[in-house]
């Protein structure tokens, strides 16, 4: 556990940056003030507070406390005049218990335990913030850092905040696995787990879906929708009480267990963090907290995202900086959590939040005024103080812009990150499936879509997320398949040239992706089985149905359906890379075919052959390869047990030609079936 006074020496050189990508020197001096104000925040930190452990622990001081003989409670509201705690424990007196306003708007009371012992508030009693403006107005809010908010839909669908003292504090049993090199992560969403039409909970995902998640070789879970949200539908992405997990699911402790139990399977838990916008919710989120427009946000239009309806934290601000970092750190310290996606990294980065930006790949899109360098800095901090006291911890940036230097570490010039999302490659394979045939497919676009990343900044390459299935568009599986998912997918019924079609492009779209798209890997949770159809979260507009947001895990364990095949796949997928580590190294491309419909390249000391060609199959094609040898195949699209017509000789062996091909200083040559993807290991 790092000291009380970790601090951190900033070095503010922007050298290694420019060095490895010259087109940056213009842009020094921009560089430059992004780093001179890291190092003014870092030393100012280190300065008032007595360092970034500290600093960081903010929930350790404001919220409520249990001492030996008192609760503290404590809350940043200094736009107001009086403030008061009310709640069950008192019979909600709004003026019984007082609190008393230091000099930075920090108002603090004491509750002595009672004469029998007991705790002045009971567990799992309802609180409020009842505060007073400087006109007179009463106001009331949940605490700020509440530990625990619920809903009551049949009497209100504003949250209530909940103090949390359970008597029996829950002790994690495993120690977080060691920091993955090649991220190959499962993104989910506890509530929507189940196949049954309602919310699933944190001890249901642990018994039932963990798991699935192990068994398929996934080494991470990216966990949303965890901090609480009063809408469902908003897929967790109005957050209004940033210390609380969503009480849909359960309670803090059964997410505990959860999270304890993903280490015990080896697995890397990350949190899908909201810190670009919030709620504007009054009542239970932080809007207008202390009654003033700017407690936590920027005041006016600067303060609001007009597309999401949301508040735009103030950045610049010191007790905002200390609850933003301090909302980081607890995720980490008291759940155990191992890292972080950063929602909305784009709207972060630019005063246009990247609504209507083009972004076609001058800097000068980068840097200026439209650039929110408060908001870059607060990245910078975040990365580096959590990298700091926490080595182990992964940080990921949903970007799609293409930032230079935001998964460059601080200390070389950069923004911090660890990976980025390629986001790149969803919208060109959804593009693809939405507007043109197979057969006029690009193989150079292709290739190029996934090979177009920054050097040093590593990727994490998907085919599809939450994003691509959200009401409105569909999964890939459904975007191939459509109709036919419902009729033509039991092995008891003809594999007709559409699921068959379906089949083999699912599999291919997903093996190139992950075999050239990045560094890591990601899966939305369903997406690895072709899941049918599409998400939808009850609402008003579809009459409250659950009926889409659910995940039908039992279509995999009906074994005659064809689901299986692509499931299967999927772990074997995994478990080709975690042996070879292709991740981790580099790629050489050295055959786009256009009219063959060809992608061949080279990863991970392996070869990796695709053919996307509607109808025609090649005996003896040619495939250039800097390796001589022999070679045999070690993972191929077509085979029966991945719903395959076994076209490929698994024990079949390929003998190198010392003569260049395509580049190459060898060659071999190949049977590879129409819409066929084969990978082949050399000794």
């Amino acid at each position: 556990m790092p000291s009380a006074m970790t601090t951190i020496k900033p070095t503010s050189s922007v050298e290694p940056v420019i060095r490895d990508d010259p087109y940056l020197d213009p842009y020094r001096g921009a560089l430059e003030h992004r780093h001179r104000l890291f190092k003014d925040w870092i030393d100012k930190i280190n300065k008032t507070e007595g360092g970034m452990d500290t600093f960081t622990r903010g929930y350790e001081k404001l919220g409520f406390h249990i001492g030996k003989d008192a609760i503290t409670y404590r809350e940043w509201a200094p736009g107001a005049e009086q403030a008061f705690l009310v709640g069950d424990f008192n019979g909600w007196n709004r003026t019984s218990h007082p609190m008393k306003k230091n000099e930075f708007g920090v108002w603090e009371i004491v509750l002595p335990k009672k004469g029998n012992g007991d705790a002045a508030i009971p567990h799992g009693s309802k609180v409020k913030l009842s505060l007073i403006k400087p006109g007179g107005e009463r106001i009331e809010r949940i605490p700020a850092l509440i530990r625990r908010a619920v809903q009551d839909l049949n009497v209100s669908p504003v949250y209530e905040g909940v103090f949390w003292n359970p008597p029996k504090k829950y002790a994690f049993k495993n120690k977080p696995p060691p920091k993955p090199t090649e991220l190959r992560i499962y993104e989910a969403h506890v509530g929507i787990s189940s196949p049954e039409p309602r919310v699933a909970t944190y001890t249901e995902f642990k018994d039932k879906t963990l798991p699935r998640i192990a068994y398929l070789g996934y080494n991470a879970i990216q966990l949303m929708a965890v901090m609480e949200h009063p809408y469902y539908a908003s897929f967790g992405y109005q957050v209004t009480n940033f210390f609380a997990p969503s009480s849909r699911c359960g309670t803090p402790e059964e997410l505990m267990e959860l999270i304890d139990a993903a280490h015990g399977l080896g697995i890397t838990v990350l949190l899908d963090v909201v810190h670009s916008h919030a709620s504007k919710n009054v009542l239970d989120g932080l809007n207008e907290f202390d009654g003033t427009d700017h407690c936590y946000f920027h005041e006016g239009p600067r303060g609001r995202h007009e597309l999401w309806d949301s508040r735009l934290f103030n950045y610049g601000h010191h007790e905002v900086l200390r609850f933003l970092l301090s909302n980081l750190r607890y995720w980490i310290v008291e759940y155990g959590f191992d890292g972080f996606r950063f929602d909305g990294v784009t709207s972060m980065l630019y005063h246009h939040h990247g609504l209507s930006a083009a972004f076609g790949g001058g800097y000068d899109d980068y840097f200026g005024g439209a650039v929110d360098t408060e908001a870059i800095v607060y990245m910078m901090l975040a990365n580096e103080i959590m990298h700091t006291l926490h080595p182990h911890i992964i940080t990921i940036a949903e970007d799609v812009s293409g930032m230079p230097t935001l998964c460059r570490r601080v200390s070389d010039g950069g923004i911090g990150f660890d990976y980025r999302l390629a986001m790149a490659i969803p919208d060109m394979w959804i593009k693809y499936l939405k507007e043109t045939r197979d057969e006029e497919w690009e193989m150079g676009h292709i290739v190029h879509t996934l090979t177009n990343r920054r050097w040093k900044e590593p990727a994490i390459a998907y085919c599809e997320s939450h994003d691509q299935a959200l009401v409105g568009d569909k999964t890939i599986a459904f975007w191939l398949m459509d109709k036919e998912m419902y009729t033509n997918m039991s092995d008891l019924t003809p594999l007709t040239p559409v699921v068959d079609r379906g089949l083999a492009l699912h599999k291919m779209i997903r093996l190139i992706t992950y075999g050239l798209g990045g560094e890591g890997y990601l899966n939305f949770m369903g997406n690895e089985f072709g899941h049918p159809e599409w998400l939808d979260f009850p609402r008003a507009g579809n009459n409250s149905s659950f009926h889409y947001a659910r995940r039908q895990y039992n279509l995999i364990d009906d074994k005659l359906l064809r689901y299986k095949y692509l499931n299967e796949f999927d772990k074997a997928m995994h478990t080709l890379e975690s042996q070879s580590h292709w991740l981790t190294s580099g790629q050489y491309v050295s055959l786009k075919h256009e009219s063959d419909k060809v992608i061949a390249f080279e990863r991970g000391n392996l070869l990796w052959i695709f053919n996307f060609h509607a109808s025609q199959s090649f005996t003896d094609y040619r495939i250039g390869t800097e390796w001589k040898g022999k070679y045999r195949v070690v993972l191929n699209t077509d085979a029966k047990e991945f719903g395959g017509h076994a076209r490929i000789d698994m024990n079949g062996e390929y003998f190198s030609t010392p003569q260049e091909w395509n580049g190459r200083k060898n060659y071999i040559q190949v049977y590879i079936p129409s819409r066929t993807a084969i990978v082949l290991a050399y000794s």
